[in-house]
């Protein structure tokens, strides 16, 4: 989908005017498998991301950000409902139909969903979306498109209809921003890369940098250091167009790194979505000592990165150890610093975070933050830390639990966010209370899911 040539003249006849100078631009750049680790401002060893540690140079570093789960789809939901992914029955990735009523989930995210776009669109914003999707599946051809959510303009894959290819991505974010300066326009970029998920899409410019690694290790250098760049790009095109100075900039991931449950050689593989590329045996993701990977509610899992640049009102060169912050709180926080008023039928699980984002103020969450997923019980041994299917956190406390909480671990979750230590038997009082609070919150979800969400292949 060319989005340069295509799409982008026809929005702005529907977007009230507010000028570009009256409201700050948002870019949120979320990728997809990145490791706490796999940054060069991090620690990694051989992993060079440049363009992403200037953010961290120009802007504060979180180090507790949480998303509301350990995989894909359900980490999306949050981002972009404020709520978490459980109050859809969204607890995996989004697959083909018949995977998706196995696991009691939807075919999509039901189109009468809060929204975040909608929500910055009736502030006056400019909406677009450009890169992975999975609130659907490719697979599903009758499912929702992107811009029936709110945004103006798309180009993305992992959704019904065209497939952009992975690495137009941050071109086309900057057409947009040149676009929305040239008719004064704030706007709102969700730019959702596909790196480093599997396949690893190389390209030999980046592989000859990292020449000197193993095959594996190449490989996966090779494809964050393509994703640094382009994110380089769209900084370098914010300075070049003056919005730097009234952009806000953050970087995060929507899970822990991937990592095969034995050790596989990277071979090729083939997805419907994204095309031909190295599989998992070329994930190296590391999690910064955070415990597990991918797909699991340890902090490995959910722990991810969170840099956020905003020149003048963001502290630049800090890093923030104290402040715990969800992926639920971006759609208040994104509001908020829009300028944009939310229903009042809208119950957000999430909080506004701008004074915590400004140093005003360090994060007391008032809310808790649950995670619902569905493993199994007992451990498998190729897989021993992915067996949590409940957890919450509340003040420093985070209570793990197996499916029917019949086992549990306790965490100090601020003196020890590597989990190393459970104090679950020395704690009792806390383990009963943090139980109470899943269990309660269990009666507020739904037993299936209920509404428009169903492909006509399931219906049939």
């Amino acid at each position: 989908m060319n989005i340069k040539k295509a799409v982008l003249g026809i929005m702005f006849a529907t977007v009230m005017h507010v000028s570009a100078d009256s409201k700050p631009n948002i870019l949120f750049i979320f990728t997809d498998d990145w490791g706490w680790g796999d940054l060069s401002c991090h620690g990694h060893p051989y992993v060079k991301t440049p363009n992403i540690d200037r953010l961290a140079e120009e802007g504060t570093d979180f180090t507790r950000f949480t998303v509301a789960s350990g995989v894909c789809s359900p980490s999306r939901t949050a981002v972009v409902t404020g709520h978490f992914p459980a109050r859809y029955n969204i607890d995996g990735h989004f697959a083909w139909v018949p995977s998706n009523e196995k696991r009691n989930m939807p075919d999509w995210l039901a189109l009468d969903a809060p929204f975040l776009p909608r929500f910055l669109k009736n502030a006056g914003y400019a909406t677009a979306h450009f890169g992975k999707w999975h609130l659907s599946n490719n697979m599903i051809p009758d499912s929702p498109a992107p811009g029936e959510y709110g945004y103006d303009v798309y180009g993305a894959f992992n959704c019904s209809g065209e497939q952009m290819p992975v690495h137009e991505d941050a071109d086309n974010a900057i057409a947009f921003m040149e676009q929305c300066k040239q008719d004064g326009k704030p706007f709102f970029i969700n730019l959702w890369m596909h790196e480093p998920h599997t396949p690893f899409h190389t390209v030999p410019k980046y592989r000859w940098r990292f020449q000197e690694l193993e095959e594996a290790d190449n490989i996966y250098a090779s494809v964050l250091s393509h994703a640094d760049d382009r994110i380089g790009e769209m900084l370098d095109a914010l300075d070049e167009l003056g919005l730097a100075e009234n952009t806000l900039v953050v970087f995060s991931s929507d899970n822990g790194p991937a990592r095969s449950a034995s050790p596989q050689e990277p071979e090729l593989s083939y997805d419907s979505a994204t095309g031909p590329g190295f599989g998992i045996g070329a994930s190296k993701g590391t999690t910064g000592g955070r415990k597990a990977y991918k797909a699991s509610l340890f902090e490995g899992g959910i722990g991810v990165p969170f840099i956020v640049r905003w020149p003048g009102k963001v502290a630049a060169g800090q890093v923030d150890e104290v402040s715990l912050i969800s992926a639920v709180d971006l759609l208040p926080t994104f509001c908020e610093v829009a300028g944009a008023e939310l229903p009042a039928s809208y119950e957000p699980d999430g909080v506004s975070q701008v004074k915590t984002l400004m140093g005003t103020e360090s994060s007391k969450r008032w809310k808790p933050l649950f995670w619902k997923m569905d493993h199994g019980w007992p451990p498998q041994k190729s897989r021993p830390d992915h067996w949590v299917s409940y957890a919450v956190v509340d003040q420093q406390w985070k209570l793990v639990a197996n499916n029917d909480l019949s086992y549990v671990e306790l965490y100090d979750i601020s003196a020890d966010p590597f989990e190393q230590n459970d104090l679950a038997k020395e704690n009792p009082e806390a383990v009963s209370e943090l139980i109470k609070q899943i269990q309660q919150w269990q009666k507020t979800l739904p037993a299936k899911p209920t509404g428009d969400v169903f492909s006509n292949e399931r219906k049939k």
